[in-house]
């Protein structure tokens, strides 16, 4: 495929194209300040180390493709679908995804601070030693995700599923949950003091792990009920 590049002072915009690593560095290396894709296909590619911070994805096809070590900071994705790509050291400082298919995603290591994730799919995600600082979730499915050690301190939990998320050491202290599940989510050592977890399905939450994880949380009566019940106790 021939590219017809730009002036490197115009953004530079390819729609309806199967794009390859040499083809991208290409686009790179012409130096324009904003790199914008529409409906452009990338799956399986190596895009490993690519300098593309600023650029904007959308409804892109990103299945499986490496971006370890990539330069995203800035960059913006809407209804993209990149199943099982690998973010792997990444930097994604400021990134935006929006109604985004990101299951099975692995983001180890990389740099998510003040990146936002709303209306995605995040499934069996990975987020292991990732730098999270002002990171946000909002209506999104985190479905076993792995979401060890990250902070959730005073945010608004917006409409998350987290069924059997590993949330081992997280912080949700002074969280307010609206909505959303934490139905059968590993809670070992995760701090919940002053959240606010009254409209958040507790199912699977056992009396033991509340004198370990819950103490100072705000729970409702009929959620304090169910786990009177598991004790045998009927509260009538």
């Amino acid at each position: 495929m021939n590219l017809r590049l730009t002036s490197s002072t115009e953004p530079q915009c390819i729609t309806g194209q199967t794009l390859s690593r040499t083809e991208l560095q290409a686009l790179c290396a012409a130096g324009h300040p904003v790199l914008h894709f529409e409906h452009c296909v990338f799956d399986g590619a190596d895009l490993s180390g690519l300098a593309l911070q600023g650029a904007q994805f959308i409804g892109c096809s990103l299945r499986e493709v490496s971006l370890e070590r990539a330069g995203l900071a800035g960059t913006r994705w809407l209804d993209c679908r990149a199943g099982q790509t690998q973010f792997h050291l990444a930097d994604l400082t400021d990134a935006r995804f929006h109604r985004c298919d990101l299951n099975n995603t692995s983001w180890v290591r990389s740099s998510l601070a003040s990146a936002c994730f709303a209306e995605v799919k995040l499934t069996g995600a990975h987020f292991r030693e990732a730098e999270t600082l002002g990171l946000s979730f909002h209506d999104s499915l985190l479905v076993g995700a792995d979401l060890r050690g990250i902070s959730f301190r005073k945010q608004a939990v917006e409409q998350l599923d987290l069924s059997d998320a590993d949330l081992a050491g997280c912080d949700f202290r002074d969280a307010v949950f609206e909505g959303g599940s934490l139905r059968d989510a590993h809670l070992k050592n995760a701090r919940f003091d002053g959240a606010d977890l009254r409209s958040v399905d507790l199912g699977g939450l056992r009396i033991a792990q509340l004198a370990q994880s819950f103490k100072g949380a705000i729970l409702s009566a009929e959620q304090a009920a169910m786990l009177i019940s598991e004790l045998g106790i009927r509260v009538a």
